[in-house]
């Protein structure tokens, strides 16, 4: 090879030439992928786990995904799944979107993949904000990116309580 060419080496054959073992190259790379990809699975403020997706589609009705068509469905506010969405400063990842009731006592859903590199976004009931636990990308409750690395806002959806505050209607 001249001295003009560029050499490259991916991360597995540097670390071969280490003289590292199998075992060992694994462990790194798995520990490698954890903190270089980080998927939102933590509060940052509380360090405690975040709410994940539900694993049935109990109390949910209609569509949550954005691949099956328009965002339209009802979430049932009594059922065990959601009722937590009952207390302010809460939320769960419904499908492809975020549901948070906010500390103003306003419902907001948003398209839960950050805009800068898709990782799961999250609400911070002490910040009022959303937040990408990824690198640090703050939005609005109206999805606009307050601080970055993002810089296209989060896709909004129109959230309508029930008139007993039984269930919430989510449509795009």
């Amino acid at each position: 090879m001249n001295t003009t060419q560029k050499e490259t080496m991916k991360r597995a054959e540097f670390l071969r030439s280490l003289s590292l073992g199998t075992s060992t190259l694994m462990a790194v790379y798995c520990l490698g992928s954890l903190t270089a990809c980080s998927t939102g699975e933590m509060d940052p403020v509380t360090n405690t786990p975040t709410p994940t997706t539900p694993g049935s589609t109990t109390g949910l009705t209609g569509n949550a995904t954005t691949s099956a068509g328009a965002i339209n469905f009802t979430v049932d506010l009594t059922n065990a799944t959601y009722s937590k969405l009952k207390t302010a400063g809460s939320f769960a990842i419904v499908g492809d979107l975020i549901v948070a009731f906010s500390t103003a006592k306003t419902y907001v859903a948003l398209s839960k993949v950050c805009t800068h590199e898709g990782t799961t976004v999250q609400y911070r009931s002490g910040e009022n904000d959303i937040y990408c636990s990824n690198h640090g990308s703050e939005f609005s409750l109206t999805g606009a990116v307050d601080k970055g690395p993002a810089v296209a806002a989060l896709k909004a959806y129109k959230a309508v309580l029930s008139a007993d505050g039984n269930t919430l209607t989510v449509t795009a």
